[in-house]
């Protein structure tokens, strides 16, 4: 059977694995970036299935958080309603993920699988691929692993690293070897992938694109904000065709 595991990516981050909820450690820029992710998500949501704001607004919204890490998404959404399914081919972070769960007192399903080791049966509302899709072994196979898990009128959303010069630049020079956010070699920046490529493969694999934004970050604020700049970040939303 076809995988899209990658084993030495899924290494690198088994080895952060306990790092997950530390705010200061390896995974502070996910904390800095969170904010901006959910809101961007959840106003889509709200728009597309026509959901009234109110406390637990993604009551009833059934959503699958592929390669959920340590449940950084999975935890904020669950806590607005939703109903979460974290999947990840690290077993560690799985581990990580459940544990913190627990002792935060969600129901969240945590799973040790990647998106083809699903039973297609169980459909889900919304399909959460972030910072993912530069880390698999075949993209296309993924992408087309997730349609099959997506009701009819269900949402998407892919974010990913461009592959430009400004990209290598700001999120291998800048991120790993001089300001050391991240551990040097977390990202290959041959594996990150042009927003006309991804459409594209979303194309073909039967997926339209609602929206596309890019994701910028201030060094002054430490705040990230939507932008129509797609040279580094940018996230994708899509719709079952």
């Amino acid at each position: 059977m076809s995988s899209t595991i990658n084993k030495e990516e899924i290494q690198k981050f088994s080895k952060l694995a306990d790092e997950w909820w530390d705010v200061n450690g390896k995974f502070k820029p996910l904390h800095l970036f969170n904010p901006i992710r959910i809101e961007y998500i959840t106003e889509k949501i709200k728009h597309h299935f026509n959901i009234d704001s109110k406390t637990n607004f993604l009551d009833g919204i059934e959503i699958l958080d592929i390669g959920c890490g340590g449940g950084l998404i999975s935890e904020p959404l669950a806590r607005l309603g939703g109903k979460i399914t974290g999947i990840d081919a690290s077993e560690k972070n799985i581990k990580v993920a459940k544990i913190h769960s627990n002792e935060s007192k969600l129901e969240i399903e945590y799973l040790n699988k990647s998106p083809e080791q699903l039973n297609n049966t169980k459909k889900f509302d919304v399909i959460l691929n972030l910072e993912i899709v530069e880390h698999v072994e075949d993209v296309n196979l993924y992408i087309k692993s997730c349609h099959g898990l997506l009701k009819n009128n269900g949402l998407m959303f892919t974010a990913t690293l461009n592959r430009s010069f400004i990209s290598y630049i700001k999120a291998i020079i800048g991120a790993e070897y001089i300001l050391r956010w991240l551990p040097i070699g977390t990202h290959d920046w041959n594996k990150f992938i042009k927003p006309e490529e991804l459409e594209k493969i979303l194309a073909n694999e039967k997926f339209s694109t609602i929206d596309i934004k890019g994701l910028e970050f201030n060094p002054l604020t430490s705040k990230w904000k939507k932008s129509d700049n797609l040279s580094v970040n940018y996230i994708i939303c899509s719709t079952k065709n």
